[in-house]
C-alpha cells in the first residue's frame, strides 16, 4: 500500500479544483504533482493562462495559486504497479472537504478518465458536486496532441 505523499495546493481564493488519480513514481520521488517531464499538465495549463511553463515546486505552486487553481488527487492510498492507473487496487480516497470548505470552488475537473471514474464512484456521493472529465495530460494519452489538450483544457479558465 502506497500513501499519497503530496499535500493539496489551494487557498481561500481557489476557484477551480483539478484532481488527478494518484501521483506517478516520478511525482512521488520529486514530491510534487506531474513531475514526469513527458506529462503535459504544466505545459497545457500554463498555455491556457498565457504564461511560461513553471519549473520547480515553488514556481508551480505560485502558478496554481495565482490562477486560482486548487490541485490534488482523488486517491489517498492504493496498491499500484509503477505509475499505471489501470493497475490501481484497494484505493482509499482523499477527503476534499477541507478544500471545498475553505475555497470558493466553482468547478471540479478531473485529469483523465480514471480520475473521473474514481471521483464519480467515491467523491461525488459525498460532495454532491459534479465533476467534469478532461482528457488526460499523461504521455500514455498519445492520441491527444499538446495543442488539442490545450484547447480542451481552456474550459478551466472560463470558470
Amino acid at each position: 500500500m502506497i500513501v499519497h505523499p503530496i499535500p493539496p495546493v489551494f487557498d481561500e481564493n481557489s476557484k477551480v479544483l483539478i484532481l488527478g488519480s494518484f501521483p506517478s513514481v516520478r511525482s512521488r520521488e520529486e514530491g510534487f504533482f506531474y513531475g514526469h517531464p513527458q506529462n503535459r499538465f504544466w505545459k497545457v495549463t500554463s498555455s491556457v493562462f498565457g504564461e511560461d511553463t513553471p519549473s520547480g515546486t515553488e514556481e508551480k505552486k505560485a502558478f496554481l495559486l495565482r490562477n486560482h487553481i486548487a490541485l490534488w488527487d482523488v486517491i489517498g492510498s492504493c496498491e499500484i504497479n509503477g505509475s499505471s492507473d489501470s493497475s490501481i487496487r484497494n484505493a482509499t480516497v482523499n477527503d476534499v472537504s477541507l478544500i471545498l470548505n475553505t475555497a470558493k470552488i466553482r468547478s471540479v475537473y478531473l485529469n483523465g478518465r480514471k480520475a473521473y471514474q474514481l471521483y464519480q464512484k467515491f467523491m461525488f456521493p459525498r460532495t454532491g458536486r459534479e465533476g467534469i472529465c478532461l482528457p488526460s495530460t499523461s504521455p500514455a494519452n498519445a492520441a491527444w496532441s499538446t495543442d488539442k489538450l490545450t484547447e480542451a483544457w481552456k474550459i478551466i479558465k472560463i470558470t
